[in-house]
């Protein structure tokens, strides 16, 4: 008996004023990544067949979340137009349940300063993940959109936004 699934997938799209090298450390560089978004460092060993980790914040890990919150394969790295790498999520075991999902950052210079940034998130086969990455979990952050709004408001003031 065969099985399918309907593919699923969230496109989240943003323009930042910033070069694609800055958007690209920004997501790349544990220092910039805990800045924003959901205050956690994410480490990459930048080849292909790398490992990610998305690392747990002191807020996280007082709920009980492991030092690990995600974790992941580097599949295509493009510095600084392209990454795109699995995301698993093992902070409990109803998200570590669900299969790894491919999550792939497209960056591109639009004019002189301005980079558009597009995130391609294939959460197919993972309705948890695609809820929490949506947005849509109570008191799980804002999903994708929290965190670019974050990523574009600290890129071009300095400051992370005040979630």
């Amino acid at each position: 008996m065969m099985t399918s699934s309907t593919r699923t997938v969230q496109v989240h799209r943003i323009y930042i004023q910033a070069t694609p090298e800055a958007v690209w450390t920004a997501i790349t560089n544990p220092e910039w990544s805990e800045r924003y978004g959901y205050r956690s460092p994410a480490h990459y060993e930048l080849r292909p067949g790398g490992r990610y980790q998305g690392l747990a914040s002191a807020e996280m890990k007082a709920t009980g979340v492991p030092e690990v919150a995600v974790e992941g394969e580097v599949v295509e790295v493009d510095p600084p137009h392209r990454l795109v790498q699995t995301w698993h999520p093992v902070w409990g075991p109803e998200a570590a349940a669900e299969p790894a999902t491919r999550l792939t950052y497209e960056i591109e210079e639009i004019s002189s300063g301005v980079t558009r940034l597009t995130v391609v998130h294939d959460v197919t086969d993972a309705p948890g993940v695609a809820a929490l990455v949506a947005g849509e979990v109570p008191n799980a952050g804002g999903g994708w959109s929290e965190v670019l709004s974050d990523l574009k408001t600290l890129l071009e003031t300095g400051k992370p936004l005040a979630c």
